[in-house]
């Protein structure tokens, strides 16, 4: 089982609340603004401790309220990507990879996959020794799933990578997530508010409201 989920929190007087199982290696959380699904994310990374059920990915329990399992953030092994690409300004885009790796690991590819291969197929060979302030939009993004993936990461967290980017790269960054699981085989679980994403990305489908 890919996912296993169930996780029940209240902001305010909000009850976000939301819970799957799928043998499905990618799951999208679908929903409009405000329905709780960054939240859930949070939920998921450890960022935010649900009052209430577990969550199990890739058959590794890391919270379980009901037997005090709450596993933190850093042994999780989550990739994280937000919406902003949020790289490190002081760093040239290959710093900003190689912070992602591992100790010790000289390579850094998720799942077998290396870094060199990595790269490549993220089309991201060209711009090692730039600055994060010069690259366009999508450029920036591509970069910061590289980061969140040469951390060998179990799983990885999308909140709507490209809501930013205009059509053309919207679609460059959508094969290229599709590549990915392809290749790595890591459970993903991506975020939007634009069906046709979701249906382009295949996988199961959990609508917020």
């Amino acid at each position: 089982m890919a996912f296993d989920v169930d996780v029940r929190l209240r902001r305010g007087e909000k009850v976000i609340a939301c819970a799957f199982r799928s043998d499905s290696g990618i799951v999208a959380l679908f929903g409009p603004s405000g329905a709780g699904k960054t939240s859930v994310l949070d939920m998921l990374a450890g960022l935010v401790r649900p009052e209430t059920g577990h969550v199990a990915i890739a058959g590794r329990t890391l919270f379980d309220a009901s037997v005090g399992i709450d596993l933190a953030p850093a042994v999780r092994h989550c990739g994280y990507v937000f919406q902003r690409p949020r790289l490190f300004p002081h760093m040239r885009v290959r710093a900003n990879l190689r912070y992602g790796r591992p100790r010790g690991d000289p390579e850094g590819g998720p799942h077998g996959l290396s870094q060199h291969a990595l790269i490549d197929l993220l089309g991201i060979g060209g711009l090692l020794d730039r600055w994060p302030w010069s690259l366009s939009g999508g450029e920036a993004q591509r970069v910061a799933i590289g980061r969140a993936l040469l951390s060998n990461p179990h799983y990885l967290l999308l909140d709507e990578p490209i809501s930013s980017l205009d059509h053309t790269r919207r679609q460059d960054i959508l094969d290229m997530i599709a590549r990915l699981h392809a290749f790595t085989a890591i459970p993903v679980v991506y975020v939007s508010h634009d069906q046709r994403e979701l249906d382009y990305l295949g996988g199961t489908v959990i609508t917020l409201s």
